[in-house]
């Protein structure tokens, strides 16, 4: 499993506009073979802004490295742009391997290796 996030300092005044960018745009994620889930997660305010995360969960590095290569990657990120910034920046990504999953009561943990 691949965990791909990227981390967005939105300006305090921005946010709706923000959110409402993410929630009416179209992300052909489900088009794409590995995608598992994505989520937009709206973190702790600061002095200058928001913190939001958008994380999205791949089968795989590869399935998420195809994403990134495709139309429909192209297509999702293609929007007009603002007439005013939304966030201070540019996003910051950070990606991540499962190394172990904990499931709810009754789960077994699972290493990344064995399953």
């Amino acid at each position: 499993m691949f965990i791909a996030m990227n981390r967005f300092k939105v300006v305090k005044d921005a946010t709706e506009d923000f959110e409402a960018v993410w929630l009416g745009r179209d992300s052909h994620l489900g088009e794409m073979d590995g995608f598992v889930e994505f989520h937009l997660l709206r973190g702790p305010e600061q002095e200058d802004h928001v913190l939001y995360a958008s994380h999205t969960v791949w089968r795989s590095r590869g399935d998420f490295e195809a994403w990134t290569r495709s139309e429909q990657f192209r297509k999702a990120h293609s929007r007009a742009p603002s007439t005013k910034p939304l966030y201070l920046g540019h996003p910051q990504f950070e990606g991540f391997e499962m190394v172990q999953t904990v499931g709810g009561a009754g789960e077994t943990p699972q290493r990344a290796d064995a399953v």
